[in-house]
């Protein structure tokens, strides 16, 4: 039995079913109050130094912050978020599926305490789910614009080029916003992702060491190094006399002094 295993069997009982569907549900909500005028949108956001100062609704109220983007995209981005959000806690189950997410949560929270000043999206969320869907059914095929197909797994090499680009070039409170939003990822995959690397790694040497065989001539002339490599038309031909039969051109057949 695993580790995740056993926090199943202690915490199973407390996972909150229908998740996905709560956040969207709330983000909804959130989104209607907002455009109503009924709600302000940075009463809710996480801010730490907030936080500190009492309003502790915060650390829920963030999570139900909709996406900034055209009510048909915003619509779009809830039925991906669905669609991947049921497809991972089918494949996981509930628990492990709760686990995720909230390790992703207490990981960017966390984070963002260390510069408290700053207001923390939710974005992990919607990355986090994508990703782990990209690395389990990398195949599955989304219409950019509705027309163009792609497969998911060169959107997720996307967001992984960006977030490398991130924590090269990015300053250190991004790069730890990085590291936070990724955190359930690396619980989740990344044994997987080590042994795919390892198994990609032994993949490549061993092409490299196939075509250096085939590269590798046959004949060579053992008088002036000759190949049936750097001279294709050649014809190389064998001395009996010499030790180990060495190979020899046409021009040094006759004329090389046995060895």
């Amino acid at each position: 039995m695993n580790l995740l295993d056993k926090f199943e069997r202690k915490l199973g009982p407390f996972s909150i079913p229908h998740l996905t569907e709560i956040l969207i549900f709330g983000q909804a909500a959130v989104w209607l109050c907002s455009q109503a005028g009924w709600l302000d949108l940075s009463n809710i956001v996480l801010i730490p130094e907030l936080v500190r100062a009492g309003e502790y609704r915060r650390l829920a109220t963030f999570l139900f912050i909709p996406p900034v983007a055209h009510p048909v995209f915003i619509i779009f981005a809830w039925l991906i978020f669905f669609y991947m959000g049921k497809a991972l806690e089918s494949h996981w189950g509930e628990f492990h599926y709760n686990l995720f997410i909230f390790t992703g949560y207490a990981a960017t929270v966390t984070v963002s305490f260390l510069h408290p000043a700053q207001a923390v999206a939710n974005t992990f969320i919607g990355t986090s789910v994508f990703l782990a869907f990209a690395l389990l059914y990398p195949d599955f095929v989304i219409y950019i614009f509705f027309i163009l197909p792609l497969k998911i797994k060169w959107i997720a090499a996307f967001t992984w080029a960006s977030y490398a680009f991130g924590l090269v070039f990015g300053s250190p409170a991004s790069r730890l916003s990085i590291l936070a939003s990724i955190a359930n990822i690396i619980l989740f995959f990344g044994r997987d992702i080590l042994a795919w690397t390892r198994s990609r790694g032994r993949k490549v040497t061993s092409q490299v060491k196939e075509t250096v065989v085939v590269a590798r001539p046959f004949h060579t002339c053992a008088a002036c190094g000759k190949t049936d490599k750097t001279h294709p038309q050649e014809e190389f031909r064998y001395c009996s006399r010499c030790a180990g039969s060495l190979g020899y051109c046409s021009e040094h057949i006759r004329g090389h002094e046995h060895r």
